[in-house]
């Protein structure tokens, strides 16, 4: 029976929450599939902040790294000024372990919960990977005469050979081993950022040639955009940098149902990833029971999935289709018709 470790970050407002429901689903998934897991809590987030001062400890860093994975609810809080924690926090990790590709899949479960006019779950099913170290969230860049006139507020989109290169290739790995149209678009701007996306379309169209069986093409991503709402269809593989893949993602969240369903992996393939619902911390709902944990439950899907326990994780998003599919009302309003733990029970019972 294989062992594994995950270190636990429950986090802010509503993340335990829904982090408890992911741990729920977790050990029924451990003990229907023959795996065991121990679990390390770390109170990494707003409390800790407030208390301490501190956002991350010294040894944070090399501690998760001993880690099979992380399991992570949700980083922000009221009392502590934006880009503080999510900086501090959630920035320095994915830096730090070097989870330099972020996967977000975008399924759709049902079409009652799409916005989109007669979408159905067969139109709504891609996968964005997106480029999580480099571009324009390096923080590079400087103010010229700030405050004055005259002032210039420069930040760079700093992208290398081997940053790009890796993405790109984990990319067409992915788009062979998803094995469903086998079909990789590039998403740009290379009408304006002709520098960066040189660089990316340039690499792009060489590695395309050692991967004769994936079929490639390119949109602009203002384009892109529209085709998500158009044709979302058209899409089964996305891969794209830091600023262009998190806005994307969000509208992909949208048309499939809303954040609640939404969960995504920052991903080392040869070191410890992390995975989270993106919805965030929700702190107005924080105790009421009402936070859709979906998300959490399919990010620890993931997870799963990433430490080589498919079938395991194949189940639980069996399970999470079919209890928003019979049971759920409506996630695109944030109606579910169940509490938070009710509908971690569901999904324990589906599975």
């Amino acid at each position: 029976m294989k062992h594994y470790k995950f270190a636990i970050i429950p986090g802010d407002g509503t993340g335990p929450e829904v982090v408890n429901e992911g741990l729920k689903v977790l050990s029924a998934a451990a003990q229907k599939f023959g795996f065991k897991y121990e679990k390390i809590v770390y109170d990494f987030g707003g409390e800790r902040y407030k208390r301490t001062g501190e956002v991350l400890p010294a040894s944070a860093v090399d501690e998760l790294q001993t880690f099979d994975s992380i399991f992570l609810g949700a980083i922000g809080h009221p009392d502590v000024k934006p880009g503080i924690l999510e900086k501090g926090i959630l920035l320095r990790l994915r830096f730090d372990l070097d989870q330099y590709i972020n996967l977000r899949p975008v399924q759709l479960y049902d079409d009652r919960f799409c916005p989109l006019k007669n979408k159905k779950p067969e139109d709504i099913d891609f996968v964005v990977v997106r480029e999580n170290s480099e571009g324009l969230y390096k923080g590079l860049g400087e103010f010229q005469n700030k405050g004055t006139a005259q002032e210039v507020a420069i930040q760079v989109s700093h992208n290398t050979r081997k940053g790009v290169e890796r993405c790109l290739r984990y990319a067409f790995e992915y788009t062979q081993k998803r094995n469903k149209r086998k079909k990789l678009t590039l998403c740009g701007k290379t009408n304006v950022l002709t520098f960066a996306f040189d660089l990316w379309e340039r690499t792009f169209n060489e590695l395309a040639k050692e991967y004769p069986d994936v079929q490639t093409d390119y949109a602009h991503v203002d384009a892109t955009t529209m085709w998500f709402v158009k044709n979302p269809e058209w899409f089964d593989v996305i891969v794209t940098d830091n600023m262009f893949g998190d806005i994307i993602t969000d509208l992909g969240a949208m048309i499939q149902g809303g954040m609640g369903i939404a969960a995504g992996g920052n991903i080392n393939p040869n070191g410890v990833s992390m995975f989270e619902p993106i919805g965030g911390s929700a702190p107005k709902y924080t105790g009421k029971n009402v936070i859709n944990p979906l998300a959490a439950i399919c990010a620890g899907a993931m997870l799963l999935e990433q430490i080589g326990e498919d079938k395991a994780g194949e189940a639980i998003v069996n399970a999470v289709k079919t209890v928003a599919q019979t049971k759920l009302k409506d996630l695109a309003a944030g109606k579910m018709g169940y509490s938070t733990t009710e509908v971690g029970d569901l999904v324990v019972k589906q599975l």
